[in-house]
């Protein structure tokens, strides 16, 4: 059974920091591109940061410059490392594992992150 767990998240104030986690279980970590999503209320889910299987990273617009996306193949974990966050940041970020060819993805269930201004 393949798991994603997110932690991490939380209450941040506006221009604070906050790494997030995402362990995998129950797949061949290495051989996913892992990412990064988040939704907003009201809002549509988008993709934040995203890192191959040869550790290329690519980022959004928003969070170039200020996100940091990687992974550690011997702890299949994944990180995002959020720097200068600001009260548009807010939203429920959501990790995702996906199958590079295939149709194989999968999703954790999410860890809150709130940022006051």
């Amino acid at each position: 059974q393949v798991r994603l767990v997110e932690s991490g998240g939380g209450l941040v104030q506006s221009g604070g920091s906050l790494t997030l986690s995402c362990k995998a279980s129950g797949l061949i970590f290495s051989r996913f591109d892992m990412a990064w999503y988040r939704q907003a209320p009201g809002k549509e889910r988008e993709l934040v940061a995203s890192i191959t299987t040869s550790w290329l990273p690519k980022y959004a617009d928003s969070a170039m410059g200020r996100f940091t996306i990687s992974r550690e193949n011997g702890l299949t974990t994944v990180y995002l490392r959020m720097n200068g966050l600001k009260p548009e940041d807010m939203a429920v970020y959501y990790c995702n594992a996906n199958l590079a060819l295939s149709n194989t993805e999968y999703w954790g269930s999410g860890t809150q992150v709130t940022v006051s201004s």
